[in-house]
């Protein structure tokens, strides 16, 4: 029984480790092929279908997107599959 608390212990504190190691994380592409006024809500729209992600900022006038995510459920290259896969290639912005 002492056996079997301690591996629950174990399992429980590793869960609980790896997720506090999950950070939330603010990235801006730059967003090609934006040229009218639609284009922002469905460059946004892809952005916001993506699990993990929990605010999207897009600027015609900049062509860019400022998303803010959880690291530990997606990643930049989830971000600009998104967009690229509904027609708006994106890159970080450097």
């Amino acid at each position: 029984m002492t056996k079997l608390i301690t591996a629950l212990a174990v399992g429980l504190s590793l869960v609980i480790s790896s997720h506090s190691l999950a950070a939330e994380r603010k990235i801006t592409l730059a967003v090609q092929n934006m040229y009218c006024a639609a284009c922002p809500y469905t460059v946004r729209a892809s952005l916001r279908a993506v699990a993990g992600v929990s605010k999207v900022t897009v600027s015609l006038q900049d062509k860019t997107a400022v998303v803010t995510y959880d690291d530990a459920k997606t990643g930049v290259k989830a971000l600009t599959a998104a967009t690229t896969n509904a027609g708006f290639p994106s890159a970080p912005k450097s």
